[in-house]
């Protein structure tokens, strides 16, 4: 049976929303010969789940550490409500209301859940800076209770915890440092069912009260199309898809990604073609 003829590529435009909270336009990177990001555009909106999709390589991580302010773009703009966004460093990103969770978490395994959730924002008696570990305590608990993760004991070693759970920390103490964008890096990755549930029951939770809006890498369709508003595809540096999750499915993002392996496929065999011409001609 023939194969359906390959489409061209598709490089998705700036775009924008009255109610953006983040755009990027024409963002480009590179890492020495490597291009990690052609031309990428994406718009956040307040309150959005965004879920970021591309195969390994494509692009994903680089974008998220130029929006965390780990990286500096090569070139393009970024808005942060509609102002210029030029972040100076993790921390200046951080101070604009931008936060990040990574694949590692950031915890340290032998401090407590409640030091954990206070992490370089710990609170201090005064005159004198002993820890004010009551009321991290207090705060700590309150803020697990606020957005619905149960973890019994916050005096615990987080070592002792599930991915989910930890997960789950980390999650919670940028969204009780004043973030009003979250980016989640892969916040599914090697967990089992039950904790990739209490990850995404948490987002449902934060997705409800519209205090916040998230970008999230996503490599599951299902998990996107049950936990995210839009949808955008990072292929080969660039977006090639930007659509509702309402307007999209399974099936469509997984031909995307099936015409791309053809395309790529149908180029490396016409270059080892044009070259064993040259080759001939030799």
């Amino acid at each position: 049976m023939a194969e359906k003829p390959v489409s061209a590529e598709t490089i998705v435009g700036p775009a924008s929303a009255p109610d953006d909270v983040l755009r990027v336009e024409h963002i480009a990177k590179r890492f020495g010969p490597v291009t990690a990001l052609r031309d990428v555009n994406l718009h956040l909106r307040k309150g959005e789940v965004l879920g970021l999709l591309g195969d390994n390589g494509a692009g994903k991580s680089t974008l998220i550490k130029i929006l965390s302010g780990f990286q500096k773009q090569d070139s393009g703009q970024m808005f942060l409500h509609g102002q210029p966004y030029e972040p100076k460093g993790v921390d200046d990103a951080r101070s604009k209301g931008i936060d990040t969770v990574y694949q590692d978490l950031a915890l340290i395994d032998e401090l407590s859940v409640y030091h954990n959730l206070f992490l370089r924002r710990e609170l201090v008696h005064k005159p004198l800076p002993f820890l004010a570990n009551r009321e991290m305590k207090l705060q700590a608990r309150k803020a697990l209770d606020e957005i619905g993760i149960n973890i019994p004991r916050i005096d615990v070693a987080v070592a002792r915890l599930s991915g989910g759970q930890r997960q789950a920390i980390a999650v919670a103490r940028t969204v009780n440092g004043d973030a009003d964008i979250i980016l989640l890096d892969e916040p599914l990755a090697a967990m089992g069912a039950k904790e990739g549930s209490m990850i995404l029951d948490l987002v449902a939770r934060l997705k409800e009260e519209g205090k916040v809006s998230i970008i999230m890498i996503l490599h599951n369709y299902v998990h996107v199309l049950q936990a995210c508003d839009r949808v955008s595809m990072i292929q080969e540096g660039v977006i090639a898809l930007d659509k509702p999750t309402a307007e999209t499915s399974v099936e469509e993002l997984t031909d995307i990604v099936v015409n791309e392996y053809r395309r790529a496929r149908e180029e490396t065999h016409a270059a080892a073609a044009a070259h064993a011409g040259a080759e001939g001609l030799l």
